[in-house]
């Protein structure tokens, strides 16, 4: 099968959402500050500690040069990262979760400059007027069966750290360190190696806190790289003024990165899943427009744990659904789209891979994020010490070794998703190598004429910044005075 006769295929068909654009269900678009773009989580370590490092992005397309930059964390959002162990994971049901609560302050209100005063030269100094503060809290999950029925009670709940700062977000001018020369007239910085080369914004809002765990929340360039306008505008060439065109190039999102260290989660010999969650209060008040009042219990408004699943293969009927319900019915409402996907007819793909796809429905049933925590750490993108990664993860070479699975023969499993997420993970190439090949055979017969070499879709190979190989990984957000959309470097 060729694959440029497949994407033709896929991208004339206009009833089809390919790729996590960020727009994935009706109803959370409305929400931006809720609507979560991307779930990452990897093994990493720093020093002799090894972690499963997490993250969650919100608030899709933040335009660096609007002014005023007020593109937040949401104070009336509960913000929640889940993750399942031993026999939750396949339940679809979270062991610990943590939550992740913002408080928003102004130091003048008296003034039109609502974010910031003048140049910040330290997080929180005077010059910066709005300033967020938020808490982490760990939920222990335990269960109580009564009857038929297990019943979460009891949960064991700890404050990890409080009083923890959030970094400006990058405007130009009143951020400089940020950006290149410590000049807020130059592009945003450019990932680094090394935590002490990290901008100084950044590195004073990198939080250990309780336990060794360590927490970054803040704004951050879109880690997502993918040419999903043409896929819209049914392009089949990817032609433009603009090739290749990353369509989040030069948009920020804010993001959340939580390094646990290992014994919290009960060891490294075990697979982990991971999923995000924003949840609100069930009712809103607007008695007072200034300050609405919010009451009742928190109900989920959105979720998401592997990248593109809903929006690629879930049907538009039951996309709202599958944002307000929990990873525990997907193997009785969800599991229909990833073992018979309408887009590897789409592809063209033959019958055999168009039904009974196993292999898919084992990454994204229940669609939790699964980690093996007993490989060594992730190969990072942008990391000159590591030059083992590769972006099409498994299918271009990069893999790590398990010591509990025997993966793909002696324990190799992929270096990266869907074994775990990184940045700089070409998530949208991986997911259409997989549903054009066919995994479920040993050894996997992947499609022909393949070649990781050249294999891209429309183009875009990288991310339009680099990312930083030490924590919090993500990249430096753009520059609100100077940013480019849409081109690669």
């Amino acid at each position: 099968m060729r694959i440029g006769a497949a994407l033709s295929t896929l991208l004339l068909a206009p009833a089809i959402t390919m790729a996590s654009s960020h727009m994935d269900a009706p109803l959370i678009t409305r929400d931006p500050s809720a609507h979560i773009t991307d779930v990452y989580a990897f093994v990493s370590q720093i020093g002799n500690v090894k972690y499963l490092t997490a993250a969650v992005a919100v608030y899709p397309f933040e335009e660096p040069s609007i002014g005023p930059n007020k593109y937040n964390f949401d104070d009336n959002v509960l913000y929640a990262m889940h993750i399942a162990t031993g026999a939750d994971l396949a339940a679809g049901k979270p062991t610990i979760t943590y939550l992740f609560k913002f408080d928003t302050t102004f130091k003048n209100n008296n003034t039109i400059a609502q974010s910031f005063l003048g140049a910040i030269e330290n997080v929180n100094d005077a010059k910066q007027n709005l300033t967020q503060r938020y808490s982490v809290t760990k939920v222990v999950h335990h269960d109580q069966q009564v009857g038929n029925v297990d019943q979460r009670e009891s949960d064991t709940i700890e404050v990890l750290g409080t009083d923890l700062t959030v970094p400006p977000n990058n405007q130009g001018l009143v951020t400089p360190h940020y950006n290149q020369n410590e000049d807020g007239d130059m592009f945003a910085k450019e990932g680094v190696n090394d935590p002490s080369k990290l901008d100084i914004y950044t590195s004073e809002t990198v939080h250990p806190i309780n336990h060794g765990y360590i927490v970054f929340a803040g704004q951050r360039s879109d880690g997502f790289y993918a040419n999903i306008q043409s896929i819209f505008d049914l392009d089949v060439t990817f032609s433009g003024p603009e090739r290749p065109l990353d369509s989040q190039a030069g948009f920020n999102v804010h993001t959340i990165v939580l390094d646990i260290p290992l014994p919290e989660l009960g060891g490294d010999q075990q697979v982990v899943g991971v999923y995000a969650t924003t949840s609100r209060k069930a009712l809103t008040v607007l008695r007072d427009p200034r300050a609405p009042a919010t009451f009742g219990e928190y109900v989920q408004v959105h979720r998401k744990g592997n990248p593109a699943f809903c929006e690629l293969l879930v049907a538009g009927k039951d996309k709202d659904l599958f944002t307000e319900t929990p990873p525990t019915v997907d193997q009785t409402i969800f599991a229909k789209y990833a073992l018979a996907p309408e887009l590897a007819k789409l592809l063209d793909v033959p019958p055999k891979l168009q039904t009974a796809r196993t292999d898919l429905a084992g990454i994204f049933i229940p669609d939790l994020v699964k980690v093996d925590l007993s490989t060594g750490p992730a190969h990072l993108a942008d990391n000159p010490n590591d030059p083992l990664f590769n972006r099409l993860g498994i299918f271009g070479g990069d893999t790590l070794k398990s010591t509990i699975q025997q993966g793909f023969g002696n324990g190799t499993v992929p270096g990266g998703w869907p074994n775990g997420r990184r940045f700089g993970d070409d998530v949208l190439g991986i997911a259409v190598i997989a549903i054009s090949s066919d995994l479920r055979v040993s050894p996997p017969q992947i499609f022909a004429g393949f070649d990781p070499g050249t294999f891209n879709i429309g183009g875009v190979t990288q991310n339009d910044i680099t990312y930083n190989s030490v924590f919090p990984y993500a990249p430096t957000p753009h520059n609100g005075r100077d940013n480019k959309h849409h081109t690669q470097p």
